[in-house]
Formats: C-alpha cells, sequence, structure tokens
C-alpha cells in the first residue's frame, strides 16, 4: 500500500499532483491528514481535486500559535507509544510506503509515525539544506532527521542530489526527478504565457517564517518598508494566523490598514497565483512561493538572510539579507528583475509514482 502523509497547504498543493496520477492510474493508496492546517484542507482538497483523507488526526482547527502547535504535536506523538494501534488506526494494518513532503513539522511526525509502524519513508522534495544546523529553524533540523528516517529520498534538481551525496546520515535511495511538483502544481492553476505577464495589480507581500516573526526588528522592519510601499502604490498583505497576531500584537496592523494597506487572509492556491501574476513585485520569506515566483518571473524580494533554495536567485528573485542598500536597489527599479515565465513540461510525480509502483505495487 501507498500511503501519503499531508498535514499542511503547501504539501497538499505541491503533493496534488502526485494524488491525481494515483487516482487517474486507479493507482490504490491512504490519504492521511496530520491536521496541522485542519481547516483550511478541507477546501483546499476541493480546489485541488483531491479526495477526502482516509484518517485525519488532530482536532480540525489550523493550528497558528506556538501553543497550540505544542498541543497537536503533543496529541500526534501519543500515537507512537502503541505500535499495534497506530498500525491498525492511521495505517490500516496495511505495510508498504508512507510518502512524507518537505521540512514541516508535519514532516517530521509523519516520518516518525511510519518508521513506529514499520513502514518505509519516501521522501518529496529531498536534498534541501543551508549547511547550519540551526537557520533555518526548525526547517534545517526537521530535513536531517526525516533525511536520515527516509528509504527513498526524492531529489528536485541537481544541487539536491550534491547535498544528499555529501550527508552521511543519509542511508536511503536516492532517485532523481526532472524538477520540483510546484512546477505540475502551478500549471495545474495558471497557464503560462510565454510573454512577461500585466503587473496590473497591488505589491504582494507575505511572511510566516519563524525565523522572521520571532525577530522583532525584522517585523518592525518589513513592517516600516510596507508603509513606504503603500504610499506609491496599491499593497495586498497576504496573512498567515501566527503573523496577524504578530501584526496586531506590535500594532503594525492597525497603522499599516490606516495607511491603505490590503489585509487579506490565506487564499485558494489558484487565486493566489493569479495574484502573484499580476503583481509588479512580490516580498515573502517563503520557500514555496520562491519558487512560484521563480516559475512566473514576477519580480520577488526574499525576506530571508538567506535561502537554501536556487530558485530565481540571480534573475527574478533578490535575496534582501535584510540589508538596506539591497533592499533600496531593489526598489528603485523592480521591473529591471522581470523575467519571462519559465516553460517546461517536466512531471515529477510520473517519476515518483513510477518508482513507488516498481518496488511497492
Amino acid at each position: 500500500m501507498i500511503h501519503v502523509f499531508l498535514g499542511t497547504k503547501a504539501q497538499y498543493i505541491k503533493t496534488a499532483p502526485l494524488l491525481r496520477l494515483l487516482d487517474a492510474r486507479g493507482v490504490p493508496y491512504r490519504l492521511i491528514d496530520s491536521g496541522q492546517h485542519g481547516a483550511l484542507s478541507v477546501g483546499l482538497r476541493d480546489e485541488l481535486g483531491v479526495r477526502e483523507p482516509d484518517v485525519v488526526l488532530g482536532d480540525g482547527r489550523d493550528v497558528t500559535s506556538i501553543a497550540q502547535a505544542v498541543r497537536w504535536a503533543a496529541t500526534i506523538a501519543l500515537h507512537l507509544i502503541d505500535r499495534r494501534r497506530l498500525r491498525a488506526e492511521v495505517f490500516g494494518d496495511r505495510p508498504g510506503v508512507c510518502v512524507v513532503h518537505g521540512d514541516t513539522p508535519s514532516t517530521l511526525l509523519s516520518a516518525l509515525l511510519a518508521r513506529r509502524a514499520k513502514v518505509r519513508v519516501a521522501h518529496l522534495e529531498a536534498g534541501l539544506a543551508s549547511g547550519r544546523l540551526t537557520h533555518p529553524f526548525p526547517e534545517e533540523a526537521i530535513r536531517r532527521i526525516v533525511m536520515r528516517l527516509a528509504d527513498v529520498l526524492f531529489a528536485p534538481d541537481a544541487t539536491a542530489l550534491e547535498n544528499l551525496a555529501a550527508m552521511p546520515w543519509v542511508r536511503g535511495e536516492v532517485v532523481a526527478l526532472p524538477g520540483n511538483t510546484v512546477v505540475e502544481a502551478l500549471h495545474h492553476e495558471l497557464e503560462l504565457r510565454g510573454d512577461a505577464e500585466v503587473a496590473d495589480g497591488p505589491v504582494v507581500v507575505t511572511m510566516h517564517r519563524v525565523e522572521n516573526l520571532n525577530r522583532r526588528e525584522r517585523v518592525d522592519a518589513l513592517a516600516a518598508l510596507v508603509a513606504r510601499i503603500v504610499d506609491d502604490r496599491p499593497v495586498r498583505f497576504v496573512l498567515h494566523g501566527p503573523t496577524r497576531q504578530t501584526l496586531t500584537r506590535r500594532g503594525h496592523l492597525a497603522r499599516l490598514r490606516a495607511r491603505g494597506v490590503e489585509f487579506v487572509d490565506l487564499a485558494p492556491h489558484g487565486e493566489f497565483v493569479t495574484m502573484l501574476a499580476a503583481a509588479p513585485f512580490v516580498i515573502t520569506d517563503g520557500g514555496s512561493i520562491q519558487e512560484e515566483c521563480a516559475l512566473i518571473g514576477v519580480p520577488t524580494l526574499l525576506w530571508r538572510a538567506a535561502t537554501e533554495r536556487a530558485d530565481g536567485v540571480g534573475a527574478n528573485v533578490v535575496v534582501s539579507g535584510y540589508d538596506d542598500e539591497v533592499v533600496e536597489a531593489f526598489l528603485d527599479d523592480p521591473a529591471s528583475f522581470r523575467r519571462p515565465p519559465a516553460a517546461t513540461a517536466a512531471t515529477p510525480s510520473q517519476t515518483v509514482l513510477d518508482h513507488l509502483t516498481a518496488r511497492w505495487g
């Protein structure tokens, strides 16, 4: 049996091409939802054409605070105590392989649960690495643990392959993919044109990473930057739950709204991709958003000290490093960073499914 264990919006988006392919080929699989984004994932599945899960963990609500995250993780971790019950209730007493994705708490918990149940682990988007255990936190630590646990590691590009080859703790089989599944996910939502998009929408801003939200100076600096930009052009700030709480606590939400910033909650993926394509430029700290912006070609200021992803860097993506000179150089002429949308017919999900069915089908 192939088990697919997901929990976050990004995991659903990037794994949806594989799930749709499983359905199209009539390959049986079990879909397990960790409940990390329990409420959000309900509508997301409808949008992405993904069926209902066989198992849903958690309480059906989105995890949006540290306290909620601790309670949710503890509840999921309790399944580790009784192996027999874990195998029956979560994995349906079906051996095989469990597909996990990325570097989130859901990734770590799903890999641990699978190994405890003696189900093999296949890691999608393996090989991402910063070289520093504490940066980004907790993503880098999660990556290392999951890559150590994985029996199969699907590497999306040459850099990931090189990283995996240099990791002595990686013992699983490494499989090269012809790209990241985000390519298929993006093409499912947006028909990319061969020329540049008309940038007639508002500037799009997002921020949600722990490395930013837990640093007051970084939050304050971004708020000040947004306040400057909105004086010249419309700004749409897309809010994750923790971001809303942080901006409200710091008083930025009310101040920026009074200046004319439009605040919106997380949007359906297709709607969000359309926002990105229509933006004159994007400011974000999201890795998946960086990948999508690189494919779309929209000018992007990455609100991070560094990134492990090569997507768009040196082309349409500028890593701010929180450096005022870098930020000013980007804002002086963001249009100069626009690139034509990427044209690719890569279908990494087919490679993943062919490999899984060859070994466990």
